[in-house]
Order: C-alpha cells, then sequence, then structure tokens
C-alpha cells in the first residue's frame, strides 16, 4: 500500500514494514471504524503476519495511538506550512497534483471526530489552537486585520475545514460535483478569498444593528430577576 501521508523511507526494511502496517491501518480505520477493524484485516491490507503487527504495535490499542499521532502530525504540518506563502502554494499543489492522496488522512480524522473519540476532541482543540496562533501572528505582522476576540475568531474559522472535512460529500453534491476534489476546491477558493479579503457587507448596517441586539441583551441579562410573591421569580 502506498502511504497517504508520506511513508517511513529511512532506517531499513524494519522501518518500512512499520510503516506500511500504519499506513494499512490508518486507511482501515479510516472505511470501518476502530471497532469493526480487526487486526487480522489490517495485517492482510499490510502483507504481513498477525503476528509481526503485533511484534512492531503491541496490540490494537497500540497501533491505534501511532495511527492518532501520524496523522495528527500530518494535519499539523499542513496547517502550519499553510501559515506562509511558500507553504501554501505547496499544499495546493500538492492537493491539486493528487487529491486522493488527502483523502484517507481526511477519512481517518473524520471518522474520529464523528465517532467522538478522543483523538477527534484532540484534533478539534489542535486545529483551533493552531488556528489562534495564526491570527495572533497576522495581527502582529499586518496581514490580518486586528480582532476582538482570537479565540473565537479562530473557531469561526475553522469551523469551514472542520465542514469539509466531515461534509466532503454533501459539499461536492451541492455544486453538482461527483466528488470532494480540485474541481469543487476552485470552486470554494473564490468565494471563500472574497469573504476574507473583501467581505460581503457594503456598510456597517448588519454589524450595527447586531452589537445592539447583542448589547440590549446583555443588558437584559444583568438585571437579574425580580423575586415575585413567596420567592418566585418573574
Amino acid at each position: 500500500m502506498r502511504s497517504t501521508c508520506g511513508t517511513e523511507r529511512s532506517g531499513g526494511d524494519d522501518l518500512t514494514t512499520r510503516a506500511r502496517i500504519r499506513d494499512a491501518a490508518v486507511a482501515r480505520f479510516a472505511r470501518e471504524g476502530f471497532h469493526r477493524t480487526t487486526m487480522r484485516a489490517v495485517a492482510a491490507d499490510a502483507g504481513v503476519s498477525p503476528g509481526l503487527l503485533i511484534h512492531h504495535f503491541g496490540s490494537k490499542d497500540g497501533l491505534r495511538r501511532q495511527c492518532d499521532e501520524y496523522v495528527l502530525a500530518w494535519f499539523v504540518q499542513r496547517a502550519r506550512a499553510e501559515a506562509s506563502t511558500d507553504g501554501l502554494r505547496e499544499v495546493i499543489a500538492s492537493f491539486v497534483a493528487d487529491p486522493a492522496a488527502t483523502r484517507v488522512p481526511m477519512d481517518y480524522m473524520a471518522r474520529a471526530v464523528t465517532e467522538g473519540t478522543p483523538t477527534g476532541a484532540g484534533f478539534i482543540d489542535t486545529m483551533i489552537t493552531e488556528t489562534e496562533q495564526y491570527v495572533h501572528a497576522g495581527v502582529a505582522d499586518g496581514t490580518l486585520r486586528p480582532v476582538d476576540d482570537a479565540r473565537a475568531t479562530a473557531v469561526v474559522m475553522a469551523m469551514g475545514s472542520l465542514a469539509m472535512l466531515l461534509l466532503p460529500d454533501q459539499i461536492a453534491r451541492t455544486l453538482g460535483e461527483p466528488a470532494f476534489g480540485p474541481t469543487v476546491l476552485r470552486r470554494l477558493t473564490g468565494p471563500l478569498l472574497q469573504l476574507y479579503t473583501e467581505g460581503l457587507y457594503t456598510d456597517e448596517t448588519v454589524r450595527r444593528i447586531t452589537e445592539d441586539s447583542l448589547a440590549a441583551l446583555d443588558g437584559a441579562g444583568s438585571h437579574g430577576t425580580e423575586a415575585g410573591p413567596e420567592g418566585s421569580t418573574r
């Protein structure tokens, strides 16, 4: 099986075999989930014996931990690359050249998130933290406008990435495309860049209305509840 995230090549046959098993497990976990996947199935996919799999990873949980760490590191590496102009070019070029290479790690993490695993939660936390750091750095170097709440801004930005991670087929379907790939990415990129660089609203009306409404809600909450007869509230 060809590595989906970049196979380990150094260190001789032992590391190559270990990487092949890991890649097979990532693909199998992505397709079937952790609980439905058997060690025997992973061994067959990797072309090794179940005993060799145990030799390298100890147990199914041990294999899962290695897969979790590997895929999470892949996502973090891409996120950090996208923070620079040259890195962003490389990420886009690699996706356009071989979109299938990103499909398995994305499916793996989508499975972890939808199954409600600690890995999925950790991935979301990492994604938002990395995005928040990107926001702080961008504001500091002047490439991003100042924001009132960097953490909340990071959450909003991450929501788009999570949608593409969790709903790729639905996104493609609504755009009339058979699958999520370069064509869908091209169609989404233009509106996304326009939204981030130019905005959509032509004046401050919507912002003022929203801020006034939120201020009114905050004011109502600060008054608390009035005590009614016999200790009730009204």
